[in-house]
């Protein structure tokens, strides 16, 4: 499993706004800068934070982004599955109904249900908050 650079640009635009949340919207000319990251590629990872409901956006001159809740709010695994998708380890685990033909009789499947318990577990145990706190020593498993 590899997370895209559009998961881990995710993550920094939210916390890019987190950090500097003063209750304005933050123009992602700003965020872009601060993140050296390109505005264009920017603008298509926050269209789909705010289709999500993760961001609020605001056209004109005082516009911009900001988060729709508090940091505490938003987990890892909540930013990462707009941008990633499902977390799953293989295919037939994608969707909800295991449409595989040798479900049934897999050997291997407990083992990948597992191993994408121990992600969803874990992304969803640190929020946007812990990232801001930095105490990188609770990530350890």
């Amino acid at each position: 499993m590899k997370i895209s650079t559009r998961g881990r640009y995710a993550i920094r635009v939210m916390l890019d706004l987190a950090e500097h949340n003063t209750g304005d919207y933050i123009p992602l000319t700003d965020i872009a800068k601060r993140q050296e990251i390109s505005e264009k590629y920017l603008e298509a990872i926050v269209s789909s934070l705010v289709k999500a409901g993760f961001l609020v956006a605001l056209r004109g001159k005082n516009g911009g982004y900001r988060l729709t809740k508090s940091p505490e709010e938003y987990t890892m695994q909540s930013v990462l599955q707009i941008t990633e998708g499902a977390f799953a380890p293989v295919s037939c685990l994608e969707t909800e109904q295991n449409l595989c033909d040798r479900a049934e009789t897999c050997k291997t499947l407990k083992m990948w249900k597992g191993f994408q318990k121990v992600v969803n577990d874990y992304f969803s145990n640190i929020t946007l908050q812990d990232l801001l706190d930095d105490e990188s020593d609770q990530y350890y498993i």
